[in-house]
């Protein structure tokens, strides 16, 4: 899915640089898991993973990425379902996605909130999806719901389900790349007609452990070879630029407010989005957590300043910085980007 702050084009330049400074383990610690491209990586690379992300969106992928090991059999649901995939090499997971695209519409939360189908009484009707993929939406998850109530899925399988559901819309959204605010007209992609997709399955091997909670609660208890941050840049929360996805996720109901329909978030704000709090927590972090290696993936734009994260790292062991120069998020058309094309992602290196 778009996110930003995603080091999916990234990760072979940041792997090449730190292996150059001899980080290396068996254990890894994603500090800000977000979409877990990074912890899939590492999870690819034959490192036991544990991750960790405020958002419950990010916990759903990190419960299919990364926790989980195995190929999805679905041995208590195939039987209640016919799938018409009509491709004999089809998995399982093919099967049951073939299923949900075929199931009847379902006029549920999203619909009701998010479409010009059920907001057409607002000054300006949202249209985050259209009216038939609002519908699409809605009946995938409100069955991947009945399912679970019914007991027809294990934990993982229903996990990976709201995986390919959360990797799916961001294809059909109509937003620029984030969810505070959505288009007043409609982008070619938003008026196809929704699919589910599968996802890919990782397997390490390994028992690997994911988390839902604030990264601060964890630090006392984490011990790692690498423990890799990669925290908000700048004083915008995470929650408002994804609070749709967060509501798909969760499908609670929520109650919302104001032109973009926003959900509540003042249990998910990140004090690293602070320029009063970052360093400090910064330096908890730093101090507390138990790992031979601290790598911080941030922007070069960021709130805490460059001489500032080095002042702070350097008291707890030798840091090295290593600088990417990367295109800057489409969707930032605003300020700077507008004369300056390109940012750099700095790599703060603490060897303990």
């Amino acid at each position: 899915m778009r996110f930003i702050g995603n080091k999916e084009n990234l990760l072979s330049a940041i792997y090449s640089r730190i292996s150059a400074h001899g980080v290396k383990g068996q254990r890894f610690f994603d500090f800000f898991s977000g979409t877990t491209n990074v912890a899939r990586f590492f999870k690819d690379e034959g490192y036991q993973i544990e991750s960790n992300d405020l958002l419950y969106l990010s916990y759903c992928l990190q419960k299919a990425y990364i926790e989980n090991n195995e190929e999805p059999k679905f041995e208590g649901l195939i039987p209640n379902i016919i799938s018409n995939s009509g491709n004999i090499f089809a998995t399982p997971l093919d099967n049951v996605v073939s299923y949900l695209n075929s199931i009847d519409d379902f006029y549920g939360f999203i619909s009701q909130n998010y479409t010009p189908l059920g907001t057409s009484d607002l000054p300006q009707p949202r249209m985050y999806f259209s009216e038939e993929n609002g519908l699409r939406i809605d009946a995938v998850r409100v069955m991947i719901e009945n399912w679970r109530t019914e007991q027809l899925l294990s934990e993982s399988e229903y996990f990976i389900l709201l995986a390919c559901l959360i990797e799916s819309v961001s294809f059909y959204a109509n937003v620029a790349g984030v969810y505070a605010a959505f288009h007043k007209k409609w982008d070619p992609r938003a008026v196809k007609r929704f699919a589910l997709r599968p996802i890919k399955i990782h397997d390490n091997g390994k028992k690997n452990i994911v988390h839902n909670t604030d990264s601060l609660n964890l630090v006392s208890g984490i011990v790692t070879d690498i423990l890799y941050l990669d925290p908000p840049y700048n004083e915008r929360q995470y929650l408002p630029n994804y609070h749709l996805i967060e509501t798909i996720a969760r499908y609670d109901s929520p109650l919302i407010k104001g032109v973009t329909g926003m959900r509540p978030y003042s249990k998910e704000k990140s004090s690293f989005c602070s320029v009063k709090t970052a360093l400090r927590d910064l330096e908890y972090v730093a101090e507390n957590a138990d790992y031979k290696y601290l790598i911080m993936s941030y922007n070069s734009e960021g709130i805490m300043s460059t001489d500032s994260i080095l002042s702070v790292l350097s008291k707890y062991g030798s840091v090295a910085l290593e600088e990417i120069e990367y295109r800057r998020f489409k969707s930032n058309s605003k300020g700077l980007s507008s004369i300056k094309r390109e940012v750099k992602e700095q790599l703060f290196i603490l060897s303990r």
